[in-house]
C-alpha cells in the first residue's frame, strides 16, 4: 500500500503566485507541498513584460487602490532582490493629440505620491531635442516625461520563492499534477500524477489552488468545487529586436487606440516590446503569438521610432495567458483590472480550500502574505507576516547597492570574462560563488554548450532550481537563447537535453 504523506498545506500551481504562497507558509513554520504540472514559471509568470511597477495606466481607470499598492510593493521588492530587479527610468513622449500634457503631468504626481519612495526619483518633464532619449525618435517629437519603476527578471522571481520556501523546509515537486483531492475527515486527502505517470497520495489540512489561468478548471475538475467567481483570459504577447536605441532608458508610448506599449532594454544587445490584450479563450499551454500581434507591436513603436521596425526585425517573440478577475463592466481587456481576490472555502469543520483570482507580478509578495494571513485561523498559525523585510535567496546584498557587489566578485574572480562575472552576479547574487565552485579558469566551468552558458551552471541550476531540460535553462533560468545563433539553436537545445539526461541516469545509477 503506497504510502501517504502529510502536510499542513499544499500549494497547486508553480507560478508566482504560488511560489509567494510556499515561501511565505514554510517561513511561517507550516509545512508545505508545492506540486507545479510543469516547470516553475512555465507559463504566465515567464511571459510578463518584466516590469515591478504600479501601472501608470490603470489610474485612468481609477484603479488607485491597486496602484498605491503595487507601488508600495515596488520598493520592497527591489530591496529584496538587488540582483535580478533594478530601478528603471521610463520615458513617455508626448503626443498632444492623444493625451494633454496637463493630464500627465497630473497622473505622475499622482503616481510619485501615492506611496512612499526611497530608492526611486520622482517625475520630471524633458526636451526630447536635449535629452538622450530623443535621439532615436521621429523629430516631431519634442518635449516628454520621464519617471520612475522597476525591472525585473520574472521566471528567476519565481525560481527564488520556491528556492527560499525550499529552504525553509517546503517541498517543491514540478512536473507533478493534482488530479484529484476530496475532503475527508478534516483533510484533505489529494492524488498527485508525476510526469512519468507515477502516483504519490498526499493529506493537507489546507490546498491553496494558484493554479493561474488553470484555478477555475482545478475547482470544478480535480478539487469538484463550484466558484462564486471566474476569470477572464487575456493573452499577452511580446517581441525582442535587435537593441533599438543606446541609453539605459526605456519608452512607454501612447497609442491612438489608447492602449500604451513599452519598449525595454533587454539582455544588452536587445529591445523589448510589448504587450498586446487579446481575449484568449484556447488552452492557455498552448498559447502563441500571432501576426496581427507582431504587426501591432510593430506598428505601434513605429509611430515613434524615426527608424520603423517591421516584422522581419524580430528576433524573438513570446506569448502568456493572463487569468484576470473578471469584470462584467469591463468590455475591453485592458480595462479588466489586475487585481486580485482571494476565495476561502471552510465550511465548518472542513479542511480550508484558498483560491486565487487575478493578480499581477508586482503584488505577489502582499497576495501571498494575505493568502496566508486568511489561512490563519482555521490552520491555527500563530506566526506573524515576515516577508516584507527579508531578502530572497541572493539578494542578501549589503545596502542594496548591486553595482559595489557586482564589483567585489568581479574582483574576487578576476579570471572571468567581465560580462559573464556580471550576469552570475545578476541572475545569482551572494549565491554566485556556489556556482564557481573552487573553479579558478573557464575551462574549470566545463563544457561551454552556448555563449556565457558552462556546464557548471547546469549543474547549479538541475542541483539547486528545479532545471530539467533545455527550455528551463536557455528560455527561463537564464535567457542564453536569446544569445544564441537561430540556425544553432535546435542543436544546442539537443545537448543540453542529452546533457540532463545522460546526469540525470547517472545519479539514478549511483543513487
Amino acid at each position: 500500500m503506497a504510502q501517504t504523506h502529510s502536510y499542513d498545506l499544499l500549494v497547486v500551481g508553480g507560478g508566482i503566485n504560488g511560489a509567494g504562497i510556499a515561501r511565505d507558509a514554510a517561513g511561517r513554520s507550516l509545512s508545505v507541498l508545492l506540486c507545479e504540472q510543469d516547470d516553475l514559471a512555465a507559463h504566465t509568470s515567464s511571459a510578463s513584460t518584466k516590469l515591478i511597477h504600479g501601472g501608470l495606466r490603470y489610474l485612468e481607470y481609477r484603479e488607485f487602490g491597486l496602484v498605491r499598492k503595487a507601488l508600495q510593493e515596488r520598493e520592497t521588492l527591489l530591496r529584496a532582490a538587488p540582483h535580478i530587479m533594478r530601478p528603471l527610468r521610463f520615458v513617455m513622449p508626448h503626443v498632444p493629440s492623444l493625451r494633454p500634457a496637463w493630464l500627465i503631468r497630473a497622473g505622475l504626481f499622482l503616481y510619485d505620491h501615492l506611496a512612499r519612495r526611497q530608492l526611486l526619483p520622482g517625475s520630471r518633464g524633458i526636451d526630447m531635442r536635449r535629452h538622450p532619449a530623443g535621439a532615436p525618435l521621429v523629430d516631431s517629437i519634442r518635449r516628454g516625461f520621464v519617471y520612475s519603476d522597476g525591472w525585473v527578471d520574472d521566471a528567476r522571481l519565481v525560481v527564488l520563492n520556491a528556492l527560499d520556501a525550499s529552504e525553509r523546509g517546503a517541498r517543491v515537486l514540478t512536473r507533478t499534477k493534482l488530479v484529484g483531492a476530496a475532503r475527508e475527515g478534516g483533510t484533505w486527502q489529494a492524488q498527485l500524477q508525476r510526469e512519468d505517470g507515477s502516483r504519490l497520495d498526499v493529506r493537507a489540512r489546507a490546498i491553496a489552488n494558484a493554479a493561474g489561468p488553470w484555478v477555475a478548471d482545478l475547482l470544478h475538475g480535480a478539487l469538484g468545487r463550484p466558484s462564486r467567481h471566474s476569470i477572464r483570459l487575456v493573452k499577452g504577447s511580446h517581441i525582442v529586436t535587435r537593441r533599438l536605441f543606446e541609453h539605459d532608458h526605456a519608452y512607454i508610448f501612447q497609442n491612438p487606440d489608447k492602449r500604451i506599449v513599452f519598449a525595454i532594454p533587454y539582455e544588452h544587445d536587445y529591445t523589448l516590446i510589448g504587450t498586446t490584450d487579446v481575449e484568449y479563450r484556447a488552452d492557455p499551454a498552448r498559447v502563441a503569438i500571432s501576426e496581427d500581434e507582431i504587426r501591432y507591436l510593430c506598428d505601434s513603436v513605429s509611430r515613434y521610432f524615426s527608424r520603423p521596425v517591421a516584422p522581419d526585425d524580430v528576433r524573438w517573440s513570446y506569448a502568456g495567458v493572463r487569468p484576470l478577475l473578471e469584470d462584467e463592466h469591463a468590455d475591453n481587456p485592458s480595462a479588466v483590472t489586475r487585481d486580485y481576490l482571494l476565495e476561502l472555502d471552510a465550511p465548518s469543520g472542513e479542511a480550508p480550500l484558498l483560491s486565487v483570482f487575478g493578480g499581477k507580478i508586482t503584488t505577489f509578495r502582499k497576495l501571498a502574505e494575505e493568502a496566508v494571513d486568511r489561512l490563519a485561523g482555521p490552520l491555527g498559525i500563530r506566526a506573524p507576516a515576515w516577508t516584507a523585510g527579508t531578502p530572497l535567496p541572493g539578494g542578501d546584498i549589503a545596502d542594496a547597492d548591486f553595482d559595489r557587489f557586482a564589483r567585489q566578485f568581479e574582483a574576487r574572480h578576476p579570471w572571468l570574462p567581465k560580462d559573464l562575472a556580471r550576469r552570475y552576479a545578476h541572475a545569482y547574487g551572494t549565491r554566485a560563488d556556489r556556482l564557481i565552485g573552487d573553479a579558478r579558469s573557464t575551462d574549470a566551468l566545463g563544457t561551454r554548450f552556448a555563449p556565457g552558458l558552462y556546464e557548471a551552471e547546469l549543474r547549479y541550476l538541475r542541483d539547486a532550481e528545479w532545471a530539467r531540460s533545455a527550455q528551463d535553462v536557455l528560455w527561463r533560468r537564464s535567457k542564453r537563447g536569446l544569445h544564441v545563433e537561430p540556425g544553432t539553436l535546435r542543436q544546442v537545445s539537443e545537448a543540453i537535453d542529452a546533457w540532463f539526461a545522460k546526469e540525470t541516469t547517472a545519479a539514478t545509477q549511483h543513487g
